[in-house]
């Protein structure tokens, strides 16, 4: 089995390796062998020898392994893993086994993470090093960037084209045809209906920009 670890020691880090666990007990693939975190001050629940080191100690790591970003924040996922230098290491895409996806003309970018309950539907594209996390629905047609993460139970509607490094909040939805530009942030239980564009934080329903980030 290929050598897997998590970067990322917090919650959803912990989340993921339940992940990783359910995907090898359906068919063994991984060999878990721990966490790298450039904090591990808020670290619990993880025994001492998961903890292995910052992005440093991973830029000198000397043998093969597949590598996982488990960090909500898209900006911040994105910085640490241009950081990251290291030719050895690998980028996995992680696939909660009852996940339901279609056949027809769906991509899924080295490094994402599909959580369990998640549904994607058929003729979609989605990015690099994004997160869906519990229970997503992705409708037809859809184009989610790279570095995006989404919140439990986000539910993205046909024709929906998302930019790179967006975080939408748990129980969003987003209708129908309509663009949310790059490294905006979309609140817990936002319904949008407009096209919102680049660089904002929008709440509410509907969902409206109430700030313009740098």
């Amino acid at each position: 089995m290929n050598k897997i670890a998590i970067f990322g020691a917090g919650g959803f880090g912990r989340e993921v390796k339940w992940l990783i666990d359910e995907i090898n007990a359906v068919q063994p693939a991984w060999n878990f062998i721990g966490f790298f975190d450039d904090d591990f001050s808020h670290v619990k629940n993880i025994p001492s020898n998961h903890c292995l080191g910052g992005t440093d100690v991973l830029n000198e790591w000397d043998e093969k392994i597949a590598l996982v970003f488990a960090i909500g924040n898209p900006v911040v996922k994105r910085k640490i893993f241009q950081k990251i230098i290291n030719p050895k290491i690998s980028y996995p895409t992680l696939v909660h086994p009852n996940v339901c996806m279609g056949k027809s003309n769906v991509e899924v970018g080295e490094g994402s993470i599909l959580c369990a309950g998640t549904i994607i539907t058929v003729d979609i594209q989605i990015g690099k090093h994004v997160i869906l996390n519990l229970g997503c629905t992705v409708g037809h047609d859809s184009i989610i960037g790279d570095f995006s993460s989404f919140m439990p139970s986000v539910n993205i509607s046909g024709e929906v084209t998302i930019g790179e490094a967006v975080y939408v909040g748990t129980g969003a939805k987003i209708i129908n045809q309509l663009e949310i530009g790059e490294a905006t942030v979309v609140g817990a239980g936002a319904v949008v209906s407009k096209t919102l564009p680049a660089f904002c934080t929008a709440v509410g329903v509907p969902a409206k920009p109430i700030k313009f980030n740098n």
